[in-house]
């Protein structure tokens, strides 16, 4: 094998050795890519309908106060929008199921707010009257801190999984790098060992031969350089050799 031939086979055994490396990489990374865009579209959205139905629980319970203390008008229209906004939440998440046991949760959901709001017609519009207020203690207090938890319960499922799974793509990320590291050091060490072969079959003989003409021409020393390859290096040495002896005839 000639060296133009040794040292592009040298260049494409290390080339194609990044490109493994690049390539897996770059498999791996856009695995990760698509398991966090389905973290964000299997979990999130559900977490983000969870808190939109405790903040519409909150300002639910908040409206059933204001009717008690005798703020009718704007009690009725902040129970309305909250009312709006619960039951588009609760589709969203009601829809959204993706993790085992999650529908049993969505139903708990449901059934406390049917419950919380089951209560609702039982608002005594006489502000004053002392039984709004032990009403509010007795029935419907414990009726929305009974819907809320169920929808933290729900949120906190989401937010577990979504945890567990940021951290296994975490690991998988790790476990991606891996095989680009491994590759870039083997590509390391066979850039290594391809210059020593270099050095050893095509600089020092060159170098043995610049020295050994020098040699010859200005000591009249006989040109003695062993090459162990047969290709251009050793025809080179050889006509060299030859133009010497021709040259003392």
């Amino acid at each position: 094998m000639g060296i133009r031939a040794k040292i592009l086979s040298g260049f494409m055994i290390l080339a194609t050795m990044l490109l493994i490396a690049g390539g897996w990489s770059i498999y791996e990374l856009k695995n990760i890519g698509l398991s966090v865009q389905n973290i964000l579209d299997e979990n999130y959205r559900s977490i983000d309908a969870s808190k939109v139905m405790i903040e519409s629980l909150e300002r639910a319970d908040s409206a059933v106060l204001l009717i008690l203390l005798g703020r009718k008008d704007e009690g009725l229209a902040i129970l309305e929008i909250a009312e709006e906004h619960f039951q588009k939440a609760y589709e969203t998440a009601g829809n959204n199921v993706t993790i085992s046991g999650e529908q049993s949760y969505v139903e708990a959901v449901g059934k406390a707010y049917a419950e919380y709001r089951e209560s609702w017609p039982q608002v005594s519009f006489n502000p004053g009257n002392g039984k709004d207020s032990s009403w509010y203690i007795r029935e419907s207090n414990p009726s929305f801190l009974k819907a809320k938890q169920t929808v933290s319960d729900l949120l906190d499922l989401n937010t577990r999984v979504m945890y567990k799974m940021a951290s296994h793509s975490e690991s998988r990320a790790h476990r991606a790098t891996m095989p680009g590291i491994i590759a870039m050091a083997s590509a390391f060490i066979f850039a290594i060992v391809f210059s020593f072969f270099i050095n050893l079959y095509v600089i020092s003989p060159i170098i043995q031969l610049t020295s050994g003409i020098r040699d010859y021409m200005e000591r009249g020393k006989p040109l003695n350089i062993r090459v162990e390859s047969e290709d251009e290096i050793s025809m080179l040495v050889s006509s060299v050799e030859q133009l010497i002896n021709k040259s003392k005839i």
